[in-house]
């Protein structure tokens, strides 16, 4: 790629393509070298989401009672939980992810998506590990579910949610290097957007006396993913044909607009 200068999408795609390995490699180093400072390394992979867990169920299930008119709320909390930070984690990585690689900007020439990229691959690996756990807790957590076929639909549901966490990356990776601030700001809107999700209360029964704002709620795509993976894994039961349209068209029309939204600013990141 010419230096400081933006390729045609065809050739940064390419090239994007051609530095997958280094994207993965980075990926993996960062998640190691994150880990290695804690006493229990990547124990914390899995207690992170546990000990929110258990807050969340004090708070909400116990002493506000939200618990009320969901079956399994424990299973209903542990999905919300998990799955939210998985694109909770790529948010705010993918805010700072131009700043916080500058000097690589600086010494090598690459394809600055890679930034947004590798963090959102890097929460991956992260998150896949804390499925297996996910699933042995709605197992063996009371009431226990009776698995059904509609487990594999978690797949599909992950593999939209990945795509979809890619496109916000790169949108708030070119917005961050503009505004070094909304790095802190976007941590205030993850916590917004964690309660408008449906975590853990259900939105339905909570807003069914606001039939509009309900009706907006039910087009957050974070609503759409964790009401799938719950019907699926939970319930064992279908969701709605118009539900996974609404979970595709976020992924792959977030991807399409924040990738070619981050390529028309390649030229601005080694300005730092």
């Amino acid at each position: 790629m010419p230096v400081g200068k933006r390729t045609s999408l065809r050739s940064y795609l390419a090239a994007l393509w051609n530095r997958r390995h280094f994207i993965i490699a980075e990926s993996r180093a960062k998640m190691s070298g994150s880990t290695r400072k804690n006493l229990l390394g990547y124990g914390w992979l899995f207690l992170n989401p546990l000990l929110s867990v258990l807050a969340f169920w004090f708070i909400f299930g116990f002493i506000l009672q939200s618990s009320r008119g969901i079956e399994n709320f424990l299973g209903y909390l542990v999905i919300g939980v998990f799955f939210f930070q998985f694109t909770g984690k790529s948010m705010t990585g993918g805010t700072g992810s131009i700043r916080a690689g500058a000097q690589m900007i600086k010494g090598f020439q690459f394809p600055r998506a890679a930034l947004p990229i590798s963090t959102v691959v890097r929460n991956f690996l992260d998150f896949i590990p804390t499925v297996a756990v996910m699933l042995v807790l709605i197992a063996v957590i009371p009431p226990a579910e009776v698995i059904t076929w509609r487990v594999i639909l978690v797949i599909p549901v992950i593999a939209l949610q990945t795509i979809f966490n890619v496109g916000l990356a790169c949108l708030l990776a070119r917005i961050g290097h503009k505004i070094p601030d909304l790095t802190n700001f976007m941590s205030i809107v993850s916590r917004f957007w964690l309660y408008g999700s449906g975590v853990f209360f259900s939105i339905e029964d909570r807003l069914a006396d606001y039939p509009a704002i309900l009706t907006a709620m039910q087009f957050n795509p974070m609503h759409a993913y964790l009401t799938l993976v719950r019907n699926s894994l939970l319930y064992g039961v279908d969701s709605p044909a118009w539900l996974w349209i609404l979970g595709t068209v976020w992924a792959f029309g977030l991807l399409i607009v924040g990738f070619l939204f981050f390529w028309r600013g390649e030229e601005s990141y080694g300005r730092l």
